[in-house]
């Protein structure tokens, strides 16, 4: 660990530049759904929905880890922010699964709702998950490359800062994007 945290600029570059690119290829559709087993019908169903579990979820891990840090509590914070990592993990792996297999949801509602609220939404969303994934990297590999006592010399509270609020921002639009999706409309 004491070699990373000299290059943590560099692999955060790497892992942001996988993401982006798994990013695209999903977005793009340039994985063949016959690549991945089709789950049942009933369980592809229920993906959008636990889905929104996870991102409340991950709401409450970011927020409980912001929490911990302002009251000092540094295994609590290190521990649910870890946890929100995870749940991001595993939010992406099965919403790209999802994605790779049935493709996006249609929206259903009204034409000025989608044209004024919805895409202009899911845009915002997805630009802002996008500098999610620099933000995280960084503050995660900063955290856990380093000694506990270093950490105050780092710019692990800053980063830590801009990659909490750009979560919010990201599970947040995105529970918005479910309820027009999967409860309005």
């Amino acid at each position: 660990m004491q070699q990373a945290r000299h290059h943590v600029p560099q692999f955060t570059g790497v892992l942001t530049a996988v993401s982006f690119a798994i990013v695209g290829v999903v977005i793009a559709g340039a994985v063949p759904s016959t690549l991945f087993p089709r789950a049942p019908t009933t369980v592809m169903a229920v993906i959008p929905h636990a889905l929104a579990a996870v991102s409340a979820a991950a709401i409450g891990t970011v927020l409980g880890g912001l929490r911990a840090i302002r009251a000092g509590d540094v295994d609590r914070h290190r521990t649910l922010m870890v946890v929100s990592f995870l749940l991001f993990g595993l939010f992406l792996t099965v919403d790209f699964y999802r994605l790779a297999v049935v493709g996006p949801t249609a929206f259903a509602g009204p034409t000025v709702a989608e044209t004024y609220l919805y895409l202009p939404l899911l845009v915002g969303h997805g630009a802002v998950a996008l500098l999610t994934f620099p933000a995280v990297y960084y503050a995660l590999l900063v955290g856990v490359t380093n000694p506990r006592g270093a950490l105050p010399a780092t710019r692990h509270a800053g980063a830590g800062r801009v990659a909490a609020a750009l979560w919010l921002l990201t599970f947040g639009s995105g529970l918005v994007i479910y309820a027009m999706l999967h409860l309005l409309w």
